[in-house]
Parts: structure tokens; sequence; C-alpha cells
């Protein structure tokens, strides 16, 4: 009696169904990506520059020691400043408008402090830290002056576009959106350049300090 022979195992469907599986997998899957703080480096530049001069009451200057206390330095004043102040105090500086002549801010809608900021374009908010200074604290002053910018962007935005119906940060998510159609896009990367121009976002941060 002759034997009979084990059924063949089909390999090519088992070789369909793995390449299915992992196109799948390849499609599904995300992956978390770690992203820092959102800052635009100034390009490289080999020409020689000449210094330039700033006045001394353009400076908000902002210092976080190694116990977490947050100094301001302005109009030639230090005081010590709680973080839920930043934002107040950052706005009322960067809108100011203390300038006269060619220095004037006609958009600004501040006290026109003589000791304190000129205009929007000259006005400079500068950060230093220590190494010591925690992580949680150096974050929540950048986001307070980030925010403090955004304040006086959506303003003069709304006031620019009031047809638009949306901020300055509405808009930036906005374009920022691929679902956005491309016309649309190009109408508001001209609107929202216009404002950046206005209010330039001059935020300077030294290397931080070692403690002693």
């Amino acid at each position: 009696m002759a034997k009979r022979s084990a059924p063949e195992v089909n390999a090519g469907s088992m070789a369909d169904i793995a390449f299915l599986l992992l196109i799948f997998f390849l499609v599904t899957t995300t992956i978390e990506t770690d992203s820092g703080l959102n800052r635009k480096l100034p390009p490289i530049d080999d020409t020689e520059q000449e210094d330039v001069i700033i006045k001394e009451k353009n400076i908000f200057q902002l210092n976080v020691n190694k116990n977490n206390q947050l100094f301001l330095k302005t109009g030639g004043e230090e005081k010590v400043i709680q973080i839920k102040d930043l934002r107040k105090a950052a706005v009322a500086f960067l809108d100011n408008g203390g300038g006269t002549g060619p220095d004037a801010c006609k958009r600004c809608q501040g006290k026109k402090n003589p000791r304190s900021s000129d205009n929007f374009d000259k006005a400079i908010i500068s950060l230093q830290s220590d190494r010591a200074t925690k992580y949680d604290t150096y974050i929540a002053v950048q986001n307070e002056i980030i925010a403090a910018y955004n304040t006086l962007r959506n303003r003069e935005f709304e006031r620019s576009f009031p047809n638009l119906g949306m901020s300055f940060v509405e808009a930036e998510k906005r374009y920022s959106d691929p679902r956005t159609p491309s016309a649309e896009k190009a109408k508001l990367k001209d609107k929202l350049e216009e404002i950046k121009i206005l209010i330039p976002q001059k935020f300077s941060e030294a290397e931080p300090k070692k403690s002693n």
C-alpha cells in the first residue's frame, strides 16, 4: 500500500499576509519626536558690521538666579518680579511708545514713559538664567515672554484685518495647518509677515551663569 504524502503548505499566501501586515504597521505607526523651543536664529553673516548702540531704556533685562527668583532691570531700576506678573510687565514695556521724532510709535498704546522703550522695533527683552535654575521656572519665564509678544500681535492683527475674525495666533495655526488651501495660505502669509515686521520678536538669551 503506497504512502500518502503530507499536504504542502502554500508559503506564497503567508508571504502576502506578512507583507500586508508590514504595510499596515508602517502606515498606522506614529513616531513621537521631541520638540524644543521654537527659535529662529539669525543667518550667518561673515561681512563686517558696525556696532549697534542700544539705549538702556530699550532693554527689558530679566535674570533668574539659582533660587529661581526672577529679577527685572529696566529704566535703570532693578526689582524682584513674580512670574505671574511678567506678561503684563513685558506688554507694558513693549507697548510703551516713549520715542519721539523718528522713534515715535504710532500704534503703541502705552504710557509713553520717556524712561522706557521707544517703540516696538527698538524694544529688546533679554533673559539670563543660572545653570542651577529649575527647568520648569525657565520654561515658565519663556512662555510668559512669548505670550506678551502674542498679546500685542493679536491686538494689531485684529486691528489691521478685522474682517478675518481671527487673532494672530489663530491665523498662524491656520497657516500651519496642511489642510488649509494654498490660496488662503498665501493671503495669510502676507498678513502674518506684516504684523511680525510691525512687532518683531527681539528676544535675546544670554549664556547661563555658573552658580558660585
